[in-house]
């Protein structure tokens, strides 16, 4: 047993190169490690080595064994027993640092405990050869801060180490790299600070958070009986914890506080923590509320904002519509936290709070979970800590945790990516919520670090209130029948403090009933707020609060930017701008080539590319005061090398050194340029600034894919989001994703943004989607986006080999004077004898133009006219008609893409394009043939494919 034990141990085994290594440098140098090893060195000089110098061996058995080959040597031994109690003192630091790593897993966390934990060996003296006669002893617990006498008997330090981390409080802090921290959580855990005493006031909020989070399940479950809701019944303890993180959070700082959360809770959560009016919640459930959205969406998806007063003032509440798509608000959240922060400057100081309430299987199960949390010490995505909590209901859906679940110990384990401490809390004790809470809140603010807190519960109804969970959970729910509930345990508790009488326990409850149903009497929505106001406050944080209060920008509709048309001379000085390089500062030489070209572009000697075309549009709305976001993969340079938006200096010396980015300085005073190379992630990073966009309707917001492909990664954000919020929830965004898209044979992944997809969601004007050519078009289009009185979602077909296409250019001219086209008329001569002589017309967007164009200079075709449609949604029908009747000769109109048949614009337009078809025209198509994949993965067979599509386009059907 002892070899095993020293084998296991934290000290022995494969640890001990380690804590020699250590040791090594502490005797060359103390202050080298961290204080919690110095103090354990020290017990270890104290013992003499074997062959008599200073230096100690490490590790138990090296000092049991030392002393034996002492003897062996003749040594006397040491006097008092030494060699003895200097073993114990070490092996009683081992205990304490195996009560600090996993206490939590003997901790009573489960309100149910039909499952208690299982013993953990390393949490018992006898692991570590102590027994009972050394119980009275006193060691030393410097290490420790349970006392300032500096000693404790090991009876009283075990009792003190199992209070502390296997009560119904239990932390994991101890794989946090930075010393600092984990001596942070030892001390606020080990002294009174961690558990502070609280007052009678504030124990009679806890009962009273406690009774109306239990108040309202109770009255809908008589109201609305079967109705779905998704009860918080079982974990009611989150509207306290939500409390004390908003009554505490303004001590820290906090001014604003973002909240995303799936629909576990949420009706309660609206109610009792944003302060939603509840005879808005029932019109709801009595579906008095179905005609104020076009589509609308289910009671426990929506979102809210208010205000909670505390006793350092106002603090904004946010929570953000959801979808059933369980974490995937999560990034949204980040994203709607950090745009929050830099409105209110201060993005540093910690000012805003994102809280994301998770599902104990969600958390583990969903990797978006884990896009989210590597966001968060990033460059452009930090948010300053996010507080994490896990409702942590023990099952998922029908599914057992954890043996079915995940395969780590806890569901929070997953925060160890993070170094996110965890903060394990049984949601029967309110009181130890409370210390969680304001744990939490200390730490982040303290370290600019997100914390975890697992509040273990359970779920008294099955997944929905038409569930019968007995069916697959049989002895949980025979438990769970026998619960008597969080508040009914918490009153017992006051009572026998004297701080309630039975009585009044019943008061709490009668009172708050008797608001819910006064409000419940309420027939319209004047008589709804006069009834909340005469019936006074029905819940504790909130005063105000508005159902669409977030996702419609700061300042509305009446406030969006009102944007002037650059001059060519003012176009010109900031194309001057842009291509201007401190001195010093050496560029590579492919892009010292870029920056000359882009000088002679700003002189007017050679037209403007797409790269400096883009440049133009983000530089004359900075001017204007608009700010620029886009962040995506590689998107500095441009996945294609065409952006080079920030300069890196050839000779720097360090990293993050000698970066200048010319878009920073286009104007004295300009709106912000932010540009950040994402994490490799679409499905969270696109979520971060769709929730970025939702809060800023003053700044151009970009996401850019690497490849359109990978776009596909995020499409639940795509179609939860961009596409069916504002129909859904009434929540305007004016996010704009960059997608490169176009048929050059790099195979089936570096194809086809999947245009088909975004066409398919098109509906009720909800999202634009276009496919612009040349620089010109990219700029206007942008310049429009950010203009627009009605924010709407921008989808950009980006090119790739058009980047550097020498006819898909434009002038400085170009920018100065025209617009936005939503269809581009034939490049030909033009002319009323030209256009007499056309007979067919191709209609095409994107990249097959120019070889449409190849085609047919090389034929010499007249006959001919090539329109580009640069809109594909909303479908510019007027246009392209005015375009078409231009030719009185035309009988037949073609429409002619890269893409498959059953992909492409094709299927979606073909209505579109009959409806303007002049009376003699017949339609056709010209596609590459059906397919399963986006393209062939070989270039010959791209070449073959594309050369036919090409040529077909061209022909008759009979020659065809």
């Amino acid at each position: 047993m002892m070899k095993q034990n020293r084998q296991t141990s934290f000290l022995f085994g494969e640890n001990v190169p380690y804590i020699e290594a250590l040791y090594e440098s502490y005797l060359a140098d103390a202050n080298s490690v961290s204080a919690e090893w110095q103090r354990y060195f020290s017990l270890l000089r104290a013992v003499p080595a074997v062959d008599g110098s200073d230096k100690a061996d490490v590790g138990h058995h090296a000092v049991i064994d030392k002393f034996a080959a002492m003897a062996r040597r003749g040594h006397p031994a040491p006097p008092g027993g030494a060699t003895a109690f200097a073993r114990k003192q070490v092996a009683v630091q081992s205990l304490v640092t195996a009560y600090r790593m996993v206490g939590a897993r003997q901790a009573n966390l489960d309100p149910l405990r039909w499952s208690p934990p299982q013993p953990v060996a390393e949490l018992s003296p006898a692991y570590y050869g102590l027994d009972e006669r050394d119980m009275g002893t006193a060691f030393s617990a410097a290490d420790t801060s349970f006392t300032e006498a500096g000693s404790l008997t090991l009876k009283q330090l075990t009792a003190a180490l199992h209070d502390t981390y296997c009560g119904t409080m239990a932390a994991e802090f101890m794989y946090l790299a930075d010393s600092a921290q984990r001596q942070w959580w030892q001390m606020r855990l080990e002294s009174a600070r961690g558990r502070p005493a609280l007052g009678t006031e504030q124990r009679l909020r806890l009962f009273e958070r406690l009774t109306a989070a239990e108040g309202l399940e109770k009255y809908l479950h008589t109201r609305y009986t079967g109705q779905k809701r998704f009860s918080l019944e079982g974990g009611e303890a989150l509207i306290v914890l939500l409390d004390q993180m908003i009554q505490h959070g303004g001590a820290h700082g906090i001014r604003s506080m973002v909240l995303g959360m799936a629909h576990r809770g949420r009706l309660n959560v609206l109610v009792n923590t944003l302060g939603k009016p509840p005879r808005e919640l029932f019109d709801e459930f009595e579906g008095r509320t179905a005609h104020r959205l076009p589509a609308g969406d289910v009671k426990y998806h929506k979102g809210y904002s208010g205000s909670a007063m505390t006793e350092h003032g106002a603090m904004e509440l946010v929570l953000a519509f959801n979808p059933s798509h369980l974490e995937i608000v999560n990034p949204v959240v980040q994203g709607m936290a950090r745009a929050r922060a830099e409105q209110l400057g201060g993005l540093e100081q910690g000012v805003v709070l994102p809280v994301e309430i998770h599902g104990d299987v969600a958390i583990s199960g969903q990797g978006i979970v884990m896009e989210t949390m590597n966001l968060s010490y990033t460059k452009g995505h930090s948010t300053g800590g996010t507080v994490h909590i896990v409702v942590n209901n023990q099952i998922g859906f029908t599914t057992s945790a954890p043996n079915e679940t995940r395969s780590s110990f806890h569901c929070t384990d997953i925060a160890k990516l993070i170094e996110a401490p965890v903060l394990h809390v049984n949601g029967d004790d309110p009181e130890a919520v409370a210390a969680a809470a304001r744990l939490a809140l200390e730490y982040r603010a303290t370290f600019g670090r997100s914390v975890v807190i697992d509040l273990v519960c359970f779920r008294r109804h099955g997944h929905q209130e038409q569930d019968t969970p007995g069916i697959t959970q049989p002895l949980m729910y025979r438990s769970i029948a026998g619960h008597p509930g969080a508040r009914s345990i918490y009153a017992q508790k006051l009572e026998a403090a004297g701080l309630l009488t039975a009585q009044q326990v019943t008061d709490y409850e009668i009172a708050y009933r008797d608001r819910l149903a006064l409000q419940g009497e309420a027939s319209d929505a004047a008589a709804s707020e006069a009834i909340a106001h005469a019936a006074g406050e029905l819940t504790a944080p909130a005063v105000t609060g508005t159902g669409i209060g977030t996702g419609t920008g700061t300042t509305g509709d009446a406030g969006r930017n009102n944007l002037s048309a650059p001059g060519l001379e003012q176009l010109s000085a900031i194309a001057h701008q842009l291509a201007t390089v401190p001195e010093g500062h050496a560029l590579h030489p492919l892009v010292a080539k870029v920056i000359a070209a882009r000088r002679e572009m700003a002189d007017g000697a050679r037209p403007l590319d797409w790269g400096m075309g883009e440049h133009l549009a983000f530089a004359t709305l900075l001017a204007q005061g608009v700010g620029v976001r886009l962040s995506g993969q590689d998107c500095e340079r441009g996945t294609f090398s065409h952006r080079h938006a920030v300069l890196n200096n050839q000779q720097r010396t360090a990293r993050g050194e000698g970066k200048y980015t010319p878009l920073h300085h286009v104007a004295a005073e300009q709106g912000a340029f932010i540009v950040n190379n994402s994490i490799l992630s679409e499905a969270a990073v696109l979520a971060f600034e769709y929730g970025y966009s939702s809060m800023r309707d003053d700044t151009l917001v970009i996401w850019e894919a690497q490849f359109g492909d990978f776009a596909n990664g995020a499409q639940v954000v795509i179609d939860n989001f961009i596409a069916a919020a504002e129909t859904k929830w009434g929540q305007q965004n004016g996010v704009t994703m960059f997608l490169p898209h176009g048929q050059e044979g790099q195979g089936p992944e570096h194809a086809s943004a999947r245009l088909e997809r975004y066409l398919q969601l098109c509906a009720q004007d909800n999202i634009q989607v276009c496919q612009p050519t040349l620089p010109a078009q990219l700029y206007h289009l942008l310049h429009r986006q950010m203009s627009a009185a009605h924010r709407r979602p921008l989808v950009v077909m980006t090119p790739k080999s058009l980047l550097r296409h020498p006819e898909a250019v434009s002038t400085l001219e170009e920018l100065a004077d025209g617009r936005f086209r939503e269809v581009l008329p034939d490049s030909g001569a033009g002319g009323a004898a030209a256009d007499a002589a056309i007979t067919r017309a191709i209609v095409c967007s994107g990249k097959v133009y120019f070889d449409l164009v190849e085609y047919r200079r090389a034929h010499g075709l007249r006959d001919v006219a090539i329109l580009r449609l640069e809109q594909l949604y909303p479908f510019p029908a007027a246009a392209l008609a005015t375009q078409l009747a231009r030719y009185d000769n035309l009988r037949e109109l073609v429409w002619c893409q890269e893409e498959a048949r059953n992909q492409g614009a094709w299927k979606a337009i073909a209505e579109d394009l009959r409806a303007v078809l002049p009376p003699a025209a017949r339609l056709r198509d010209s596609c590459r043939p059906a397919s399963a994949s986006t393209a062939p993965g070989h270039m010959s067979l791209h070449v073959e494919q594309q050369a036919r599509l090409v040529a077909n386009a061209f022909t008759a059907p009979e020659a065809a």
